[in-house]
Parts: C-alpha cells; sequence; structure tokens
C-alpha cells in the first residue's frame, strides 16, 4: 500500500487511525500493520514518521490534548482578573465539553479511559506535560475561591473534587442516563451540569469545616464566596 497525500497529511491519517485504534483495543493489542491499514500509510510510515510504536502513542497522547484545548480552551478567552467564580464556570464547562462531546474526534476522551484503565508507560510524561499544567491553572482558581493563607492540602482536596464530579458524569453516562433520562449531553446540557458542579463546589468551599482552628469562615447569607467573603483564618 502506497501513501497519498503529502507527509504531513500522512503524519495526521497516522495520529487520528492510531488514536482511534489504540483507544478500542489498548497500547498493546493494537498493531503498527492495523494502524497503517486504517490510515492508507505503508507499514514504514509510522517508523519515518514517529520513530516506532511508542513514540506513535506518545504523539497521539499529546494531539488528542492539544486538540482538545484548541477547540475547548481552559478560560475560554477569560482573563486572570475576571471573578474566580466565572474562571471556575469557564474550566469545568470546557473540562466537561471535551470529556462528553461526541463528533469526529470522539476517540479522544475514549483514549484516556483506555489510559487511565489500562496505564502505559508513557502515562508519567503525559500527566507531567499536559495534565499539571491544567491541574495547577484550576488549583489557582481554587486558591483564588478560597482566600489568602488558603491551605494547599486542602486545595488540592478541593481540586479533586471538581475534577471528580465532572468526570462521574463521563464515566457513568450509560448509568445516568437510565437513571435520569431528563439529563442531556448537548452543549446546553453540558452548561447545565457546569453550572451546578461550580454551584455546589463553591458552596461547599463556602463551608468547609474541616480543620481543628474551625476551617473557613463564611458570610452566611452568601452562597458564593469571594475574596472579602471567604478565607481561612489565620
Amino acid at each position: 500500500m502506497s501513501d497519498s497525500g503529502n507527509g504531513e497529511e500522512t503524519r495526521i491519517r497516522l495520529l487520528h487511525a492510531a488514536g482511534d485504534i489504540f483507544s478500542k483495543k489498548g497500547y498493546q493489542a493494537a498493531t503498527i500493520r492495523d494502524i497503517c491499514r486504517k490510515a492508507k500509510a505503508n507499514v514504514a510510515a509510522v517508523h519515518y514518521h514517529f520513530g516506532s510504536k511508542e513514540r506513535l502513542y506518545d504523539a497521539v497522547l499529546r494531539h488528542a490534548h492539544e486538540e482538545a484545548l484548541r477547540r475547548y480552551p481552559i478560560d475560554t478567552g477569560l482573563s486572570e482578573a475576571s471573578h474566580p467564580r466565572e474562571r471556575l464556570l469557564a474550566y469545568v464547562r470546557a473540562l466537561l465539553l471535551r470529556m462528553l462531546c461526541k463528533g469526529e474526534n470522539s476517540w479522544h476522551s475514549a483514549l484516556m479511559a483506555r489510559e487511565l484503565s489500562e496505564p502505559t508507560p508513557m502515562l508519567g510524561r503525559f500527566v507531567d506535560r499536559s495534565i499539571m499544567p491544567r491541574v495547577e491553572k484550576l488549583r489557582e482558581i481554587v486558591c483564588d475561591i478560597l482566600g489568602p493563607g488558603a491551605d494547599p492540602a486542602l486545595a488540592a482536596l478541593c481540586v479533586q473534587s471538581i475534577v471528580g464530579q465532572c468526570r462521574n458524569y463521563a464515566v457513568a453516562r450509560p448509568i445516568l442516563t437510565r437513571i435520569f433520562p431528563d439529563l442531556t449531553y448537548d452543549e446546553p446540557g453540558i452548561s447545565r451540569l457546569a453550572e451546578h458542579i461550580v454551584r455546589f463546589s463553591l458552596a461547599g468551599m463556602a463551608h468547609y469545616h474541616d480543620r481543628q482552628d474551625g476551617g473557613f469562615e463564611a458570610d452566611a447569607g452568601h452562597a458564593v464566596p469571594s475574596h472579602s467573603e471567604n478565607h481561612v483564618r489565620q
């Protein structure tokens, strides 16, 4: 089988074909021959463009991450000066869209689900390069909400709780749609989910008392904390 198109077109076809096959079969079971057949490329094309199956897989993870962020950026154009609640809403909505939206590249989320259930040696590099910067951005938002002097360990737990809510709608999707038939995963439905997760999370952070010194003080008359309404007692 001969390649068609120029080198960059072949490379992109290999990335998309590999992403689809890796997401369905897993890294170990997927073969270079299957990937090249789907991409309509010579078997030698993988070695030429990527060097090895491992490096192809690493490139697929990176490509999926970059494409998802391009379509649904973390901040959706908000500046660092925007209110923390708005930044959190933008972050959560974009995360849900990346996890839940179906389309031409629906293998993106399936590939990550496969990687989490069957971790490969490439996971560590992917986490350090791609996941950590996003987690750090969410941690900054959470610390802004908690206020000056926020306990780093508590902020980390809050970050995990927010992401965990989002991931639940992706992982448990087949169950949730049966239990809650009114739950929708189109963009308006995802926006409603994002609003709920943010309101729920803000209420939780406003009334968190998991510290011996009393934890966080919040104005009982406000459900949504701000810098002036919520802080860690020094």
